[in-house]
């Protein structure tokens, strides 16, 4: 059993050490980061938060199962039709769901596929190979529909 005091001692060791790992850790991390993101993928990033794709559409991982994952999109289509979905005055359809017509101008198309092109080429330490073409809520609901 431990006395008073060295229970004490522990405690502030310990807590030491673990903050003293933590913030290794952090500067370990903040260098594996590019923080200087070009000026177009910078805007591209803006109009993801600020329209909130992420809302309907899921990358890298994060976001909603309603919408496709975009984490590598222009593997799977091109860039022609991706700016065309982008840039659509009128709301489009695919398998049922509806994507909102922003009416993103040509500058801010190109913006957000600059945005998709710089998230295609990030090391995804293998969550590119699993298979995110279509959600997988939509996967057992195209499932049921087959049968």
């Amino acid at each position: 059993m431990l006395t008073k005091q060295q229970a004490k001692l522990f405690f502030l060791v310990g807590t030491f050490v673990t903050f003293a790992v933590f913030i290794g850790l952090t500067i370990y991390s903040l260098r594996q980061v590019q923080t200087n993101l070009p000026e177009d993928v910078a805007r591209g990033k803006h109009l993801w938060e600020k329209n909130n794709c992420m809302g309907c559409h899921t990358i890298l991982g994060e976001g909603a199962y309603y919408a496709p994952e975009l984490t590598n999109v222009l593997k799977r289509r091109d860039v022609n039709f991706v700016k065309g979905v982008l840039m659509s005055e009128k709301p489009w359809d695919l398998h049922g769901r509806k994507m909102v017509a922003y009416g993103f101008n040509e500058q801010q198309a190109n913006d957000l596929i600059a945005f998709f092109k710089w998230v295609g080429t990030l090391n995804l330490n293998g969550f590119e190979k699993v298979d995110r073409t279509v959600s997988p809520l939509a996967k057992d609901r195209m499932k049921d529909q087959s049968n």
